[in-house]
């Protein structure tokens, strides 16, 4: 995504696209008012026949090219797109799944909508009739309900958007675009942003505390293991009479392991029993933050307490094994 921060770029649309194509390294270029991972304007002053009296909606605008289908992406469920070869389609609209629900029919195109925005030049209701309708990109937030977004071909772009060849390395592809920005504007600037740096970008947050939880899970679990080593060195050494008369008495190695390992994995399953429903109503309460969200499945919690048995096990074995292998003359020569 490159920004048209000088007004060398302008009128030179078509000059654009078809030198970048001719390179090789880009499948298609496209011009917009915002990046694709954003839009920002928004307006009001739409109406429709079916509106219901006293309807005000905001819908997010933006202005595009008729390219910009193939190269953001867009994903059709009815109508079609612009057409340089029709000039009626700048009298159209393409529109997402979230504004075609909000004007309240199953099937909008076609639908004849009229709009009166201040930021026209000649600040006057106009007709435009819906061409299609593409399913909702989250080009903003990822946190919140896509806006109905309105699309159309008249405006001022500001972004030139560029979908690389997917055989070329970006590496390979940026060189070659740069020569083709530096001919055609060599005064200004070859600044880009690449779309899936820029959306990764909004999960900053979730990151850092994804990895901070991390961090202090395994210190958490680190502690506790310790903890559980110190325990189960105590319990061997103070039961090391009873393991020497029940060697004594023909008691096997496996039995004399369960001996000690039971009351471990007693408190474990206990803890489980109560740290599983207070995970899952933190993490589903937290989960509601997010529209895009996954399910909370029962397994996680059965996996995660099978994990602490299994490293409860490790941890306490050695000593109980170690005190189960000890010589009984050794352990009752006291008594």
């Amino acid at each position: 995504m490159v920004p048209m921060k000088t007004d060398d770029f302008y009128g030179k649309t078509d000059l654009f696209r078809s030198e970048l194509r001719n390179t090789g390294m880009v499948e298609e270029v496209a011009e917009s008012q915002s990046p694709v991972t954003g839009v920002w304007s928004s307006n009001e002053g739409f109406s429709w026949e079916g509106m219901p009296e006293g309807f005000v909606e905001t819908f997010a605008t933006l202005t595009v090219s008729p390219e910009y289908a193939q190269t953001a992406g867009w994903q059709f469920v009815g109508g079609r797109n612009f057409s340089k070869n029709l000039a009626s389609d700048s009298s159209g609209f393409v529109i997402n799944e979230s504004a075609a629900r909000l004007l309240g029919v199953a099937n909008p195109v076609g639908m004849v909508v009229s709009w009166k925005s201040q930021w026209m030049t000649d600040n006057i209701r106009k007709s435009f009739t819906v061409l299609g309708v593409v399913k909702d990109m989250v080009m903003e937030s990822p946190f919140a309900p896509v806006k109905p977004t309105v699309f159309f071909l008249f405006g001022s772009p500001n972004w030139i958007n560029i979908r690389l060849n997917p055989q070329v390395s970006s590496a390979v592809a940026l060189p070659v675009i740069e020569q083709v920005f530096r001919k055609l504007v060599p005064a200004a600037p070859f600044e880009y942003k690449f779309a899936d740096v820029e959306y990764d970008a909004k999960f900053r947050t979730e990151e850092r505390i994804g990895k901070l939880a991390g961090f202090f899970a395994l210190l958490a679990v680190l502690i506790s293991c310790l903890g559980l080593f110190g325990l189960a060195s105590f319990t061997a050494e103070q039961r090391t009479r009873e393991i020497g008369i029940r060697k004594v008495l023909g008691a096997s190695l496996a039995a004399l392991w369960g001996l000690l390992s039971k009351d471990f994995v007693l408190l474990v399953a206990i803890a489980s029993l109560i740290a599983s429903p207070l995970a899952w109503y933190s993490m589903s309460e937290w989960l509601q933050n997010y529209q895009y969200r996954t399910e909370i499945s029962w397994w996680i919690f059965v996996l995660a307490a099978a994990g602490a048995l299994v490293l409860t096990l490790a941890t306490v074995s050695y000593q109980a094994m170690k005190a189960a292998w000890m010589d009984p003359v050794k352990s009752l020569r006291s008594e």
